[in-house]
């Protein structure tokens, strides 16, 4: 008599359990970043034994605005504020070429996720380090040239 009801009542509390961790799985979320600018440092290539190699690079992103009160009519200073971005490149064909053909002055277009880790330095402090991780590398243009 009692039976039916019981199994139901349990039948609907595990497809809610399930309904709620199926949609905990299926959530998405995203971490994603495009950068274009120019390479400060030439590339170097690490490895930490036992681990596959990474090629590292830095690279600069600028950020440019006017002050001033005549800003409608483009007067005023004009100010820029540089950012340096560490870029680690894991793929193995992408981190050959990257290795390879990033040159310091270079402009590339860097796209990637962002990583945050912690290390120890030579001092033993705990550092935080905070990389792109690029999936891709577009060049666009080669080091900039000196004029003559």
């Amino acid at each position: 008599m009692f039976r039916r009801p019981i199994l139901q009542v349990f039948h609907q509390f595990v497809r809610r359990e399930s309904e709620v961790a199926s949609s905990l799985v299926l959530e998405r979320s995203l971490n994603r970043v495009q950068l274009l600018g120019r390479v400060g440092q030439d590339p170097v290539m690490r490895q930490v034994e036992g681990k596959n190699p990474v090629t590292i690079f830095s690279l600069a992103t600028n950020e440019m605005w006017r002050s001033g009160e005549n800003e409608a009519y483009q007067m005023g200073d004009v100010s820029q504020k540089t950012t340096w971005h560490r870029i680690s490149v894991f793929r193995p064909g992408l981190r050959d070429v990257a290795y390879q053909y990033v040159k310091k002055g270079s402009r590339i277009y860097v796209e990637g996720k962002v990583d945050y880790g912690e290390y120890t330095d030579k001092n033993n402090v705990r550092r935080q380090a905070t990389t792109i991780i690029a999936d891709n590398i577009i060049f666009l243009s080669d080091q900039t040239k000196e004029k003559a």
